[in-house]
């Protein structure tokens, strides 16, 4: 896998990659200052990002798609697995070939990497002047103004507040066709390899109120999907007293919003607003969330529900609180409630501590029966401070991991292409993103399932739903053509 940014290549040599996005507009600086901001990992790391430049840009800083124009860098980190860290102190070690040059430039890293690290950031990578972890955004202004006076700065406090729901959130590399709202955020579930609850904090769910208008506003300014955004979306719940500190009166009804409750809020907006959401944990998706999906025919039907073994033994040592045959029965709601048709897609953990070739093939099958659309595969990174690193020997090879990793790789592409197959002759709605990444002669959307799908341009606009009728397919993509 190959990414070029700014003329600089990320390579990396498997599927353990994190994802990298960059800045691509440039808006205007009341102060003269810009910003250049990189976002690693997840998708909730992309909307922090948003929510940052929205906290500087009322400062007065505007943001710039050219490091080279920019006076203050900041890098959004991630560190759910070692090679994630890894990619963030390669790109700083090329940052300061730019620093050296242009001595006065600002160099932060915010997020989980950040919170993790916290101030031995300062020391270990000599040219980061700002460390901020993901709750300690609002501060920002207030930690450029020390570095400005020539401190370091640091702020990783963890809140249990914290919700950014009133800021409007600068849109970053949009298409103008779809965007993400950030719903709640941290992690209550202690899962044994993950670092997020320890660097993002316990959860909270942000006002139901602020989501539904952030979703009328996106609507109005000519958005057609949004998704909304957690680390388990499920665990969704909001109510005043809860959560605004509210004092009830005994007679008062308190409002109890669940997640099933707010994706319904959501769908009213607008019959022409699809939406989309991620990510499910088996243990809390109920069948009124099913139900809720198959109600409105404009929240699309696809669910990410990360499964990480398919045997019964590692999931207790990973803490997931489920087993095999649990998962399967939510699989099996899934398909009943919302039909073969559903998109299903899972993220996969292979050489888990002590996982056996037995229980290694325990996984392959339980591919075998979901037949997922999709999945994010990759060996066990151990990570410092979790409780897999305290209590777990992390004792499979590193060529033993590799080699169960592409095993798992290979059944996927197996099934998505047979997936993808199951497409060719049916007509699919999709909404149209933009062009294809290799002709403008062609556009690209994606259907209801999450799937990618090609078709010729013949004037379509983005922003356009049209009817597309499947006519092959590979492993990832499908292609056809528009029926009107």
């Amino acid at each position: 896998m190959k990414e070029v940014i700014n003329d600089i290549e990320i390579l990396s040599e498997d599927a353990n990659a994190c994802e990298t996005i960059k800045i691509s507009q440039d808006t205007d600086s009341s102060s003269g200052k810009k910003l250049y901001i990189e976002s690693y990992g997840c998708q909730m790391n992309f909307s922090d990002s948003e929510i940052v430049s929205s906290i500087m840009n009322k400062e007065g800083v505007g943001t710039t798609s050219k490091i080279e124009d920019a006076d203050i860098v900041f890098l959004n980190t991630c560190s759910i697995r070692e090679k994630a860290e890894i990619t963030v102190r390669r790109r700083l070690n090329q940052i300061n070939a730019l620093k050296k040059h242009k001595p006065e430039l600002m160099v932060g890293v915010l997020g989980c990497m950040a919170e993790r690290l916290k101030s031995k950031l300062l020391d270990e990578e000599k040219i980061v002047d700002l460390v901020a972890g993901p709750d300690a955004y609002r501060d920002l202004p207030g930690l450029v103004k020390e570095v400005e006076s020539g401190q370091k700065a640091v702020n990783t406090f963890l809140s249990r507040e914290e919700t950014y729901a009133d800021i409007s959130p600068v849109r970053l590399n949009s298409n103008g066709v779809t965007a993400m709202i950030s719903i709640m955020r941290g992690c209550d579930n202690m899962c044994s390899f993950c670092v997020v609850p320890f660097t993002r904090g316990r959860e909270r769910s942000r006002d139901p109120h602020s989501i539904v208008a952030e979703a009328q506003d996106l609507f109005d300014k000519g958005y057609k999907e949004v998704t909304l955004l957690g680390q388990n979306v499920d665990s969704y719940k909001w109510s005043p007293q809860e959560n605004n500190k509210a004092k009830l009166e005994k007679s008062e009804v308190e409002e109890i919003v669940n997640f099933a409750d707010l994706l319904e809020m959501v769908a009213l907006v607008s019959p022409y607003l699809r939406i989309r959401f991620s990510t499910s944990h088996p243990k809390d998706i109920t069948d009124d969330v099913l139900y809720t999906m198959k109600k409105y025919n404009n929240i699309c039907k696809n669910i990410h529900l990360p499964a990480q073994s398919g045997n019964s033994r590692v999931l207790d040592l990973m803490n997931r609180t489920y087993d095999r045959e649990w998962y399967i029965k939510k699989v099996d709601a899934i398909r009943n409630i919302l039909g073969e048709e559903c998109g299903i897609s899972s993220d996969m953990i292979t050489g888990f501590c002590t996982e056996t070739e037995e229980e290694h093939r325990e996984t392959l099958s339980l591919m075998d029966y979901v037949k997922y659309d999709f999945s994010y595969m990759f060996y066990y990174s151990e990570r410092p401070g979790t409780l897999a690193e305290k209590k777990l020997k992390d004792d499979i090879p590193l060529e033993i991991k590799k080699r169960r990793l592409g095993e798992i790789i290979d059944k996927q592409q197996q099934i998505s292409l047979e997936r993808n197959k199951l497409d060719i002759g049916k007509i699919h709605q999709v909404l149209v993103e933009g062009f294809s990444k290799r002709s403008k002669e062609q556009m690209q959307g994606r259907n209801s399932a999450n799937k990618v799908i090609i078709f010729p341009a013949n004037g379509i606009k983005k922003g356009d739903f049209v009817n597309v009728k499947v006519n092959e397919c590979t492993t990832a993509t499908l292609f056809g053509e528009i029926i009107k």
